[in-house]
């Protein structure tokens, strides 16, 4: 199951049973046309694989041959499933159709090796309303807009290019979306003629601003763009593509647009807002009145994956919380009633492995705070804590997204949950860089400002030890992805402060990320870390292992065998570093998987390891004794 360098204490008498990360989830559900099934991604099984449940029956396993499902939606007319699958690890991934009623047909259509592929999204979930799919497949920097038969695989070349993707087809025309990540614009395509024109989505016309998420009305008139162009919380607008003229749909002072969809008469747009902290707000836009209702309550907290369905009678989404996975549910907009498509919702988590496996209990588990802060700079920066029951101060870790523009959010977290079951608290602060909080804030690190986030974890360290949630020497850090890297960092650059880490799947040194990563990742990233060819001196300087002698907090390195963003070199540069100097280290390697842990038993290996590792090194006595 995984590899392993140095050593760790187990606590062997804990039963994976009773490890919360044995919980399923369930996400992406997508109606049939008619509205009689619903399909959703479920890890119910050990793996996330798809489930189709007919109204008012109980979901089954259609037995279709894909392992590793991401996302799913069903084509206009019923007859097909696409399937977005982590294939080559989890970093490239791949496209799959198949017939959802019997698991015929199952044919790859985008991706494979060598390449990554997605899919567009539009009111028909990646698909024209003809029946093709709409994907963008990479292969090395270049990226190319297709337009795919479930059918055959045929394929319409739209347009080729570095950092490009098809977001929308309809009416004739086509959404592309292009540029580097926090950067991207967006134009229309003909597609008799092929010619490209650029939008400009500023109402003031001042200036073109940018824009990453955009959708055509059925009749090709109308672009409607999520767009940063006038405001540093990203708002709707609608383009007449026939004037070039941008209006002003929806926008708010206190929440940012997080994502849109259209119905598929293009008269309704579902708006999803992010508010302050990382809670959401939906509401739904009449787009002729312009009227705008708030659609309340939410089941929970968090949610995603929003669409209207059944002639526009319900509303279908995802939707979780800190004591409940992500799950399926529906919202009768009639009534206001909401109901769980995938879950009891009764106050148990259930095992993803059989009934046999014991249950979470919903009561057991802590309910985190929002709290905010200065940086070091004066910027406020905010933060999920989770405290233990008994009287602080505890020891604490502090825990670090990816992206960066990723966001901590109040949602179910089993490695969180753990450690505060055995009485370490939690502090998982939003650093500059992250989603969520404007323009402004997510860029507010790229290239050479990268050590304002930094800064941000000393800070977070400090209003911790000040606020007395933590006490010295009772402090750690610990992150994935971007997480990684700042716990690294956080760790040579502070040594001082931190008495345990835990990096997975964290980049150590930024250039030889860049020698290493899939090239369609590396041009992505030049606007977030530093172009590789121009920024040498920016990335030398905020790479870890230009100062990994400053390390010497005991460190569990995490990664994944098979992982092609964060390639596997980075982890292996710093365990070869450590072990040099003697520094207290364990490796833990997962043989097979991605940059993300998709395999519910090797989740729970990696949060058994991480408390462990926690406790040893914060001494913390376990509750049982």
């Amino acid at each position: 199951m995984n590899g392993s360098q140095g050593s760790c204490p187990q606590s062997e008498e804990q039963s994976a049973e009773s490890v919360p990360e044995d919980v399923y989830g369930s996400w992406s559900p997508t109606p049939d046309p008619d509205g009689t099934r619903i399909a959703f991604i479920s890890d119910r099984g050990g793996a996330p694989a798809i489930w189709v449940k007919p109204t008012g029956g109980t979901p089954v396993n259609p037995g279709v041959a894909l392992d590793r499902v991401t996302s799913l939606s069903w084509s206009p007319d019923g007859a097909w499933l696409a399937c977005l699958v982590a294939g080559a690890g989890s970093s490239r991934d791949e496209v799959w159709v198949v017939h959802p009623d019997d698991g015929s047909g199952l044919r790859l259509v985008g991706g494979g090796p060598g390449a990554t592929a997605w899919l567009g999204a539009g009111s028909h979930q990646g698909w024209t309303i003809d029946g093709r799919l709409m994907v963008t497949e990479s292969v090395g920097s270049a990226a190319s807009a297709l337009l795919v038969s479930p059918m055959d695989g045929s394929r319409t070349v739209l347009a080729s290019g570095v950092l490009i993707s098809l977001l929308d087809v309809a009416g004739g025309k086509a959404v592309l979306r292009r540029g580097p990540r926090s950067y991207r614009t967006l134009s229309v395509l003909s597609l008799e003629s092929l010619e490209e024109q650029a939008i400009d989505t500023s109402v003031t016309g001042e200036r073109g601003g940018f824009a990453d998420l955009g959708g055509l009305s059925p009749d090709g008139r109308f672009l409607y763009a999520r767009t940063e162009a006038d405001h540093d919380l990203a708002a709707l607008v609608r383009v007449d593509l026939s004037s070039g003229r941008a209006e002003l749909l929806a926008r708010r002072e206190d929440a940012e647009l997080q994502r849109f969809t259209l119905s598929p008469d293009g008269t309704t747009a579902v708006l999803l807002w992010n508010e302050y902290g990382g809670t959401n707000a939906v509401t739904l836009l009449e787009l002729d009145s312009l009227h705008q209702e708030e659609i309340a309550p939410l089941p929970r907290d968090v949610v995603d994956d929003c669409r209207l369905f059944a002639g526009g009678k319900s509303l279908i989404l995802t939707a979780e919380d800190w004591s409940d996975p992500r799950g399926a549910w529906t919202i009768d907009l009639a009534t206001g009633t909401t109901l769980p498509l995938t879950s009891r919702a009764d106050g148990e988590l259930r095992g993803s492995r059989g009934a046999s496996y014991a249950t979470v209990d919903t009561a057991d588990l802590t309910r985190p705070v929002l709290r905010r802060f200065p940086g070091l700079d004066g910027r406020e920066v905010s933060g999920w804590l989770y405290r233990p029951e008994l009287p602080g101060p505890w020891p604490t870790m502090i825990h670090l997204h990816g992206g960066p523009e990723s966001q901590e959010r109040p949602v179910y977290n089993s490695l969180f949950q753990s450690l505060v079951a055995a009485g370490v608290a939690v502090f998982a602060p939003n650093v500059r860089g992250s989603s969520g909080f404007g323009r402004t804030f997510e860029t507010a690190d790229d290239v050479g400002r990268r050590l304002g986030s930094i800064q941000d974890v000393a800070a977070a360290a400090e209003h911790l030890l000040h606020t007395g949630v933590s006490e010295g020497k009772r402090l750690g850090v610990m992150g994935r992805s971007y997480g990684g890297y700042l716990t690294l960092a956080s760790l040579t650059w502070y040594p001082e402060l931190f008495s345990v880490g835990i990096d997975v799947c964290g980049m150590a040194d930024l250039e030889t990320f860049y020698q290493h990563t899939e090239p369609w990742i590396g041009v992505a990233a030049a606007s977030k870390y530093g172009d590789p060819a121009t920024d040498q001196a920016v990335l030398r300087e905020f790479s870890p292992m230009r100062r990994i002698e400053r390390l010497r907090a005991p460190l569990l390195v995490v990664h994944g065998g098979d992982d092609t963003n964060v390639p596997v070199e980075e982890a292996e540069q710093v365990v070869a570093a450590l072990a040099e100097r003697a520094v207290p280290h364990r490796y833990l390697l997962f043989p097979g998987e991605g940059h993300e842990l998709l395999d519910t038993p090797n989740r729970v290996t990696f949060v058994r390891t991480a408390v462990d590792w926690v406790c040893e090194h914060l001494e913390v006595r376990h509750p049982d004794g």
